[in-house]
């Protein structure tokens, strides 16, 4: 087993790094990309970091660095430390130790906790085009899929660990040793005389996969010596067979999407049209592209009941842990619990004197849980808001009478408020959120819905084009 290669391999799936003219400062110099080891100490990080501390020395393009958590679960933690900063000095690699809290609150997994802070302080030191890697191995990938049969999951979970993963869209995430056998690992560092950690938890039979790795896994093995390899194929042809449900689902996905403000909603009339199939995985797709956990079968199952068989006139209402969902008309919300708590707002006046330079610059948080952005644009096509005078001031307020009249740059008349807000098929619950854009206590505009009329910036003058994103 040659590690160096193994992450050499790799590292050749990535696709180029985008770089920016300002982030190269000479003709043909390449930023260094960063590839950040996690690195426990226990025996398979402990290979990896040998294997890195050799490649490391035959590929400059990399900045490789290793990272410790010290989550402060053990007595031993403290040594641990020492252990690693010890071995990195050998390996010729910097180490960084992340200090890290993990929620101990009751009915919460500390296993899931310990985890979820982990990766946020790994996930901490990379910038764009960066990488991160595990020391994942064969044993691991079937424990995740026996951990996603556990638990009711589809392709999408059963597909597991993939060896070269995108990570928030920006990073990416590496596991050199996913083919390698936990055997191979530990005479790797037997054969090479690499000292490694033993962490006391990992023989803790109340953790699922301790109870996996400890009772099962070797009951397995004694009847299919191979249960590891073949698991790790299965797990690839689900990923393979996901891959292809993604792209179709995101080619589906506009035909019942459309934008009202500033939410993304499902057309529950034509979500209806497609196949009960279809329904749940554009549910499922809907929900992940605005950044929410999928649900459960039985949670979709539930949505789709609420949203597609209740009457027109219905409240509804579905609230799982970070989302609600509600129905107005035929559209359905999703809305995140942070935004969906607030209560709507009557008449605030957010600041004395909004400063527009600041919303151009930098943005601003709006009472609405909102962030209000701004640039400057020659009016041409669109429509744009003009500035204003010196002498107007320039204020948001919230709710203003259903009887206020307002003339939209999309409509030939003006009418009232309520009216429009009907026409738009706002629901009720979310007028009261959107800011109101005044000059001198004239409305101007509605952020994210028109602008007046009577303040469209003529042709080649300079407008304001304003936007919101939910915070």
């Amino acid at each position: 087993m040659n590690i160096t290669s193994l992450i050499q391999n790799c590292l050749a799936l990535l696709p180029a790094p985008n770089v920016s003219s300002t982030e190269s400062v000479a003709i043909g110099k390449q930023p260094k990309r960063k590839l950040v080891l996690a690195y426990s100490g226990g025996v398979d990080s402990e290979i990896l970091a040998y294997g890195l501390g050799q490649f490391a020395q035959i590929n400059s393009a990399y900045e490789c660095l290793l990272v410790h958590v010290h989550h402060g679960l053990s007595t031993n933690a403290n040594s641990w430390v020492d252990h690693c900063l010890l071995q990195a000095k050998s390996y010729n690699l910097p180490c960084v130790i992340k200090y890290v809290q993990v929620n101990l609150a009751p009915r919460t997994s500390i296993e899931a906790e310990a985890r979820n802070v982990r990766y946020q302080a790994l996930l901490a030191e990379l910038s764009v085009n960066d990488i991160l890697m595990t020391a994942h191995h064969q044993d691991d990938q079937l424990e995740t899929v026996l951990l996603a049969l556990k638990r009711g999951l589809g392709p999408k979970g059963l597909s597991a660990m993939g060896k070269v993963q995108r990570v928030n869209q920006q990073q990416w995430l590496v596991r050199p040793l996913l083919d390698c056998s936990k055997d191979q690992i530990e005479g790797y560092a037997a054969q090479h005389n690499i000292g490694h950690i033993q962490d006391e938890s990992n023989f803790d039979g109340k953790y699922d996969r301790n109870f996996l790795r400890l009772d099962i896994i070797p009951k397995l093995k004694q009847r299919w010596s191979a249960i590891a390899a073949t698991a790790s194929r299965s797990a690839e042809l689900c990923a393979l067979q996901q891959s292809v449900l993604e792209e179709e689902t995101v080619k589906r996905l506009p035909q019942v999407q459309k934008l009202i403000g500033v939410d993304n909603v499902l057309e529950v009339i034509k979500l209806a049209t497609f196949s009960n199939a279809w329904q749940s995985l554009l549910l499922r797709g809907h929900m992940e592209q605005l950044g929410f956990a999928p649900p459960s079968k039985i949670q979709g199952e539930q949505i789709l009941s609420q949203l597609l068989d209740a009457k027109e006139d219905a409240n509804i209402e579905v609230r799982l842990a970070d989302v609600v969902i509600r129905r107005f008309k035929n559209n359905a919300y999703f809305l995140a619990e942070s935004i969906h708590s607030l209560k709507p707002l009557h008449k605030v006046e957010m600041l004395e004197e909004i400063k527009l330079d600041e919303v151009i610059h930098n943005g601003i948080d709006l009472p609405s849980g909102q962030r209000l952005l701004g640039k400057y644009i020659a009016a041409d096509l669109e429509p744009l808001l003009r500035l204003p005078l010196p002498t107007e001031l320039v204020s948001i307020v919230y709710a203003l009478p259903g009887s206020t009249r307002s003339h939209p740059h999309f409509r030939s008349k003006g009418r009232e408020l309520k009216k429009i807000w009907q026409e738009l098929e706002l629901p009720p619950w979310k007028r009261g959120h959107v800011p109101l854009l005044c000059y001198n206590g004239k409305l101007v505009a509605a952020i994210g819905f028109w602008i007046e009329k009577s303040a469209i910036a003529t042709s080649g003058e300079t407008g304001l084009a304003l936007s919101l994103n939910n915070t």
